[in-house]
């Protein structure tokens, strides 16, 4: 019976572990798209994908460039929302409030109450970088 035991136990504990490494990777994916300016955390706190859903909603915002804590605050603390508030327990009107204040209403789609959604932005997809044609260029007018 003791033996049975320990590898239930063992083998729970390792399939907590692979679940831990599987959200921090998917976390991990998810803030580099809002960084980069692929996935906005407007849309994050709309759509609140599975790996949100447990995030803070100052983590989902400090995600995004230039966002620190003092300017999460300023944003959070006027319409009363907790800065470890989890993303996925947002009520209607707490995520109504922070959409005002990021400015992302107009993605806000309406409820089944009859209104029309509203159309959501395409994300774009990822681009190429220039090309190097136009960096000659601006090094002779730099040299200039």
């Amino acid at each position: 019976m003791g033996e049975s035991a320990r590898s239930d136990a063992g083998q729970q504990r390792f399939t907590a572990l692979e679940r831990a490494n599987r959200v921090r990777l998917a976390r991990a994916r998810l803030k580099r798209l809002i960084c980069g300016g692929e996935l906005s955390a407007a849309e994050v706190v709309i759509d609140c994908p599975w790996e949100a859903h447990t995030m803070a909603v100052s983590e989902v915002l400090m995600s995004q460039k230039r966002w620190g804590i003092q300017r999460c605050r300023r944003v959070l603390v006027p319409i009363g929302i907790p800065e470890n508030k989890e993303v996925g327990t947002l009520t209607e009107r707490q995520r109504t409030a922070l959409l005002d204040s990021l400015g992302g209403v107009e993605d806000k789609p309406e409820d089944d109450s009859g209104g029309a959604a509203m159309p959501r932005r395409p994300v774009p997809p990822p681009q190429a970088p220039p090309a190097s044609a136009d960096m000659p260029e601006r090094a002779l007018s730099a040299a200039a």
